[in-house]
Parts: structure tokens; sequence; C-alpha cells
């Protein structure tokens, strides 16, 4: 089984990345924002603990996400063809956690593929998408901004974690989707 982590500051495009990864591979796609964005919406205390933390800009705990990402992989069948991890690992407890789960079902992180846009980008990219999905963490510039120094001070950890196995793997992240695509498949086809 081929485990993926995609990875990249938010709006760098892992989202729609992963859903033409899942088609083309037939792998499932976990898309963590999406996961706990479903959590905050149910109501439970989980939810409102995540929607607190991340009303300013801030990232999912620990705990929290790992929790989701535990159930998930329990729930994965043998015979997968892979996952597509979105937005997961985050912080080094997380990649340490996220080792651990997979070792106790023998696997490990094939590869973390990170799609490398500009800051400037991001700001754009969000600000576009705030104005069709009104989610209120893609419309609030400052909380743009603060999403992008968090993401830099708690992820750039894992990316050195997973480049010291020599499973890190840097795409430009510019261009048309089927560009930036092209580039991801390339080195998944190279890597597997």
């Amino acid at each position: 089984m081929i485990n993926i982590v995609l990875f990249g500051a938010p709006g760098s495009g892992k989202g729609t990345q992963a859903d033409k990864l899942k088609e083309k591979y037939n792998l499932i796609h976990l898309s963590t924002g999406e996961v706990i964005r479903n959590e905050i919406r149910s109501g439970s205390a989980l939810g409102t603990l995540a929607a607190k933390q991340m009303a300013d800009g801030a990232l999912a705990s620990d705990d929290l996400v790992c929790g989701i990402i535990n159930k998930f992989i329990s729930s994965v069948a043998d015979d997968t063809m892979g996952v597509i991890y979105d937005g997961f690992p985050r912080t080094m407890n997380q990649a340490n956690e996220f080792d651990r789960m997979l070792k106790f079902k023998e696997q490990s992180v094939s590869m973390m593929i990170a799609i490398e846009i500009t800051d400037e980008e991001v700001v754009k990219r969000i600000s576009e998408r705030g104005k069709i999905s009104g989610r209120a963490d893609d419309q609030s510039e400052e909380v743009i901004h603060n999403r992008i120094a968090v993401y830099k001070a708690q992820t750039a950890v894992v990316a050195e974690h997973y480049a010291a196995q020599n499973k890190y793997f840097g795409v430009d992240g510019m261009g048309t989707i089927e560009e930036v695509f092209e580039r991801i498949c390339a080195v998944i086809d190279k890597n597997r």
C-alpha cells in the first residue's frame, strides 16, 4: 500500500491535486481539513474545540487530529491501493504519532510531496477561494497571514523529518492545475 503525504501551505492546491491523484491512482483521499470541518458542523465537543482553535488561524491540536487520523487508519482495508493524506501530519508530534500508527499496520509513509508556492500566491488563492466558499478563515487577510506563519513555524520540521528519510519531494505549485498535476505524477511514478 502506498501512503502519500500531500504537503503545502494553505491554498497551495492540495485538495484539488489530491482529488485528481485519487482518480488516477485509485487511492483513498483523506482531507484532514474536511474531516475537521465536518466535526465542527456536527456540533460535537471535539468540533467545538476545533472551531475555537481554528477561528484565529491556528491549527487544530495534535491530540484532536491524531485521534481522527487513527480512527481513519484503523478503518482502511488492507487491500486498498493506497491513501493520500492531505494536510497531515503538520507537526512533529503528529509525524511521530503517524509513523507509529502506520508501523502498527506494518506500513510507512511512502513519500511526502510538497506543493511549493509563494506567500503572495497563498494570499491571492485563499482570498479568491474565500469569495466562493464563504469560509471565514479564507476571508480575512490577517487570518491568512497568521495561517501562513503557523504553517511555516510548525511544519518545517516535518518536512525535514521526511527529507532525512529520503521521502520528501518538493514540486513547483505555480502554473495550471494540470501542469502541477503532471509534476506530482512524475514524482509518484518515479518513486513508487
